[in-house]
């Protein structure tokens, strides 16, 4: 918690704990950034409602307005951003092996990415198209309603490679049988990528391949319930959660390969 928020806080703008051009300058005091930022985490990991975790030091409506003011700042992509490059740096993404997948979760409020799921009677849902690297890092996502399927999306997905500078010689996509069509390995094709596509009506473990990775990662990411069964209706304040999920997830890992690759004088006895 604390190496995030140091990062996190680092990111932020200074303001005055009271605003000094109030006529009267007896105004409430600004809200610590700390206590909002924790607030924030508790709504990602939980999924409770702002009004369930105000309380009198802090309102609902405050917890609103500050995280559009971090997402408005780009705060959040930020932080995903930093957290990925450290990672890269000190144990390395794998970027010779991608896995690509859709997973539908809840969508209760609809909103701008939702749409009529087909695994759940019609009612509103949400899917997203991850991507990851080898170890199951995630490295970015699309957003949609859950009534697209997996393979219009991977277009979109793949587009999110480029922001990852130059890619191995040879990368291999990994999908599943939803994927199976000309048209996506005319889609690999064009973009250089070799495509490791499991058959339609062909059952094999999901162990068979590489692709596991990513089911793992879906796993990881609808452990936290704001994402699993999201009330959000605007793509940019879910796009935020993402970003706070993914650095999370990011970070976890950071430490625990860092405690088996690197040695320093406060290393812990017990992996973490």
């Amino acid at each position: 918690m604390t190496p995030l928020w140091d990062q996190f806080a680092a990111l932020l703008p200074e303001r005055p704990r009271v605003d000094p051009s109030h006529p009267l300058g007896c105004h409430p005091p600004r809200v610590a950034d700390r206590l909002i930022f924790e607030k924030l985490l508790q709504v990602l990991r939980f999924g409770c409602s702002y009004e369930s975790i105000a309380d009198s030091g802090c309102s609902a409506t405050t917890i609103r307005n500050r995280r559009d003011e971090w997402i408005k700042l780009g705060v959040f992509e930020q932080l995903k951003t930093i957290v990925l490059d450290a990672y890269d740096r000190i144990v390395g993404l794998i970027l010779d092996d991608i896995s690509v997948d859709g997973c539908i979760t809840k969508a209760p409020g609809g909103g701008e990415v939702a749409g009529r799921s087909p695994v759940d009677r019609g009612k509103q849902g949400m899917k997203r198209s991850s991507m990851v690297e080898a170890r199951g890092i995630p490295l970015d996502w699309v957003l949609a309603g859950a009534n697209r399927h997996d393979s219009p999306l991977l277009a979109s997905t793949l587009d999110k490679l480029d922001g990852f500078g130059p890619l191995p010689e040879k990368v291999t996509v990994h999908l599943d049988a939803g994927y199976d069509s000309a048209v996506t390995r005319e889609l690999l094709a064009a973009r250089n990528l070799h495509g490791e596509i499991s058959h339609k009506g062909d059952k094999a473990p999901i162990q068979a391949g590489r692709r596991w990775h990513v089911e793992r990662t879906n796993a990881w990411h609808n452990a936290f319930n704001r994402l699993q069964r999201c009330y959000e209706r605007r793509e940019r304040v879910i796009d935020a959660y993402f970003d706070l999920a993914d650095t999370i997830i990011t970070l976890r890992s950071l430490i625990r390969q860092a405690w088996t690759l690197y040695r320093w004088d406060n290393r812990p006895t017990r992996r973490p």
